[in-house]
């Protein structure tokens, strides 16, 4: 089955500043505008945001 862009893959930036990435993939029919989700930044040692950059 090909991979087609309505499932893109996104790269989830800290915004704590430490550079870390998470990399995961979304449904643009149901989150069109920039992801943002709280995650565990290990750098940081604790749950910061992380937004989709492009």
């Amino acid at each position: 089955m090909a991979r087609n862009e309505l499932r893109p893959v996104v790269k989830l930036r800290s915004t704590a500043g430490t550079g870390f990435i998470y990399v995961t993939r979304k449904n643009r029919r149901n989150d069109p505008d920039r992801l943002e989700l709280r995650k565990y930044d290990p750098v940081a040692g604790r749950h910061v945001a992380f937004r989709e950059e492009r």
